[in-house]
């Protein structure tokens, strides 16, 4: 079935990696978030250490080892957390974007660019403590 929002299982697993950190109140591991999530450890390992290579999170090692937040949860935006794993989002125009349209208007009416900006917006304006206390 097609959707018209999608959000990736990376970005959802940073997501959701990063409220169980920051409310955990020592280190925690790959395995536990992993364990917790549901989620394949590979895949997660790879993420965090993307949020790690942004800044977010501080990994280490050792048996009482794991992963904590490097910054305070009202300080990193859901916006942040999301573009660190998928890359900037753009904002274009065009549904498909085309610098050149057959057409005096598009037939969109400038949807796809309400929606993105939307999307946008509102991960900026949410920071992480936002979606740890709704937890």
């Amino acid at each position: 079935m097609a959707k018209l929002v999608h959000f990736s299982e990376a970005a959802s697993l940073a997501l959701h990696a990063m409220v169980l950190i920051a409310k955990s109140d020592t280190h925690i591991n790959v395995n536990s978030i992993a364990s917790e999530m549901g989620a394949s450890r590979n895949h997660l390992a790879k993420v965090l250490q993307q949020l790690v290579k942004f800044n977010f999170l501080k990994s280490v090692r050792g048996p009482s080892g794991g992963f904590v937040l490097n910054k305070y949860p009202e300080q990193i935006s859901v916006l942040e957390i999301y573009e660190a794993i998928e890359g900037k989002i753009d904002t274009p125009e065009c549904p498909l974007d085309r610098k050149i349209c057959p057409f005096n208007k598009c037939l969109m009416n400038g949807l796809v660019y309400d929606v993105t900006m939307q999307f946008k917006n509102y991960f900026a304006e949410q920071s992480l403590e936002d979606f740890v206390t709704r937890t």
